[in-house]
């Protein structure tokens, strides 16, 4: 404590200029990540859960051979999608106490990255599968192509963009 009573004056941290430790900055940077997470999540789960039904329906048999082939690849990147967004999660609690959190941020930013990448390929299958299904194969090109843009700019190509123009830390 300083002269007076008070607490010294917190030292700014190097890269980010907040007034916090590196530990702190840590925990933020998990928390900020986890609650992220807590946004897609939601999504994932109800494409994924969706999905599942759709081999038991009456209609599923109409698919052609090319459908039930996306289908299962839309499948699977959904179910991919999911286990790298919930990544994190598991792999908090299994280092809980361990002083691991700068590791764990760097981890799952990428985990999360890697997952919101599966996400928007599943969601740009399953629009194109429905395309397909109800108007046929020029209808569901055109939707894919405009949805992979719709994603590719909205999630990465604009914070990419912002990203290149800011100073080196």
């Amino acid at each position: 404590m300083a002269a007076g009573g008070s607490d010294p004056a917190p030292r700014l941290h190097r890269d980010t200029g907040r007034p916090e430790t590196e530990e702190e900055r840590a925990d933020r940077n998990l928390s900020d990540l986890l609650q992220e997470l807590r946004v897609a999540l939601p999504g994932v789960q109800v494409l994924f859960a969706f999905l599942l039904t759709v081999p038991f329906t009456q209609r599923f048999d109409d698919l052609s051979g090319f459908d039930k082939k996306l289908y299962y690849g839309v499948l699977i990147s959904v179910a991919l999608a999911t286990i790298l967004l919930v990544a994190p999660t598991a792999g908090h609690r299994i280092l809980f106490r361990r002083q691991q959190k700068e590791y764990l941020v760097t981890v799952a930013n990428n985990l999360s990255l890697a997952g919101l990448l599966l996400l928007a390929i599943a969601m740009c299958g399953a629009i194109t599968l429905i395309s397909d299904f109800i108007f046929g194969t020029t209808t569901a090109v055109i939707s894919a192509c405009v949805m992979a843009a719709a994603f590719f700019g909205f999630w990465y190509m604009g914070p990419i963009v912002r990203r290149q123009k800011l100073p080196p830390r």
